[in-house]
């Protein structure tokens, strides 16, 4: 059963760059992007669904505390009550304020292994590493201390 899920460009961006896009579609349907987010991965996928937003009142306040792309994938996350993939920490700080479920590009890679998605997440959070995706050392001894590796 896949859930509906709203993404910012970082993790599709992270995941692009490592050739792992398919753990989207395999875990998340539909995967929604609001504009600025697609504007920003700039990728047109049949599984990834632009939609617009209705509180234009709520992006602008959130603007003034995360970027654009965070902003509006916040706000339709909230419109879809939905849960949002955020990687960055303000960004998950504001979006949990708002009581939203956030999971990040690491989270989704644990989800992924236990769904037998991924057989193994440790040569994916290296390949994150060595694209410049900057996941902290205690971050990565959790993530694979919950997938047993």
């Amino acid at each position: 059963m896949s859930e509906r899920v709203v993404a910012d460009s970082t993790c599709l961006i992270a995941l692009e760059r490592i050739g792992q896009m398919e753990i989207m579609p395999a875990l998340f349907e539909p995967v929604l992007i609001p504009p600025a987010v697609a504007q920003e991965f700039g990728i047109s996928l049949p599984w990834l669904k632009v939609e617009g937003l209705s509180d234009q009142a709520l992006v602008v306040t959130l603007k003034m505390m995360i970027d654009d792309g965070e902003a509006e994938a916040i706000a339709l996350a909230q419109a879809q009550k939905c849960r949002i993939i955020l990687d960055d920490r303000q960004a998950r700080r504001v979006g949990q304020d708002m009581g939203l479920r956030v999971i990040g590009t690491v989270g989704i890679l644990i989800l992924a292994k236990q769904r037998g998605i991924l057989s193994t997440v440790k040569p994916v959070l290296q390949n994150l590493d060595d694209t410049g995706f900057y996941i902290s050392a205690a971050l990565k001894a959790e993530a694979l201390r919950l997938v047993e590796e």
